[in-house]
């Protein structure tokens, strides 16, 4: 019974929670950031995680960079909202952050999502802490860190800048699809997203694109674009656009 009822919630998660890598060797793109030797990559292995602020659009593994790290870490792991927390919360996390220092010899990581969204005194309110080494901050936004978060904050976390997703790392998560871990229909879902994803690159690539122009794309509806479900079959591999 437990095994079937693990199965069936397994399958209700949207598709973006289940093709989420579960460890860095599973982490598509980003090589920059997370590739072999880099400081992030030897953190992770080495448990020694230090603040860091992670700015980058929509959809580049901000978050699952930071579940990564929950994964991997013996500290313990605190995720945040910005946008559904306040000041209240983050002394809740403080507190906690003591009691885990105290009584379990635990450093405790708070991963801040959305960080953008806190004002200057939300901001302020745990600056203390970061300071002291009582809590290691990971913060994610998709605005300039320079202009969102206090200078306070910014002077003691490293900024990694993380880029949209490449068509040569598109497809190798369309080959992890086909691996067998996923239904024809999340295959069938994930061409689609894939395809409105390029188009919508190729659309701001474009000089002549005007802020209409993407609102009309964004709203659009996703029937405009259907990927073929009889077969699961996901096309030829898109080609690279690193040299564009």
């Amino acid at each position: 019974f437990d095994y079937h009822a693990r199965k069936a919630a397994e399958s209700s998660r949207p598709l973006a929670e289940r093709m989420r890598p579960r460890n860095i060797s599973e982490f598509v793109g980003q090589d920059h950031v997370v590739g072999a030797g880099s400081l992030i990559r030897h953190a992770i292995e080495e448990d020694r995680i230090f603040s860091m602020l992670f700015w980058g659009p929509p959809g580049c593994g901000k978050t699952t960079l930071a579940r990564i790290i929950a994964g991997e870490t013996r500290s313990y792991f605190v995720h945040f909202s910005a946008v559904l927390s306040g000041v209240k919360e983050i002394r809740a996390v403080i507190a906690e952050a003591r009691n885990q220092q105290q009584v379990h010899r635990k450093r405790t990581i708070l991963f801040v999502d959305e960080i953008h969204r806190f004002n200057k005194a939300q901001q302020d309110a745990f600056l203390h802490h970061v300071e002291s080494g009582l809590i290691t901050l990971i913060g994610a936004t998709t605005e300039n860190p320079s202009f969102e978060v206090i200078s306070a904050l910014l002077s003691r976390s490293q900024v990694y800048v993380l880029e949209h997703l490449s068509k040569n790392e598109l497809n190798k998560l369309e080959q992890c699809a086909k691996s067998g871990r996923y239904t024809a229909e999340d295959i069938a879902v994930l061409k689609t997203l894939i395809r409105r994803h390029t188009d919508l690159i190729n659309l701001l690539k474009d000089p002549d694109t005007s802020l209409d122009d993407v609102y009309q794309y964004l709203s659009r509806d996703e029937n405009d674009t259907p990927a073929d479900s009889s077969t699961g079959d996901l096309g030829e591999p898109l080609p690279d656009d690193r040299d564009e």
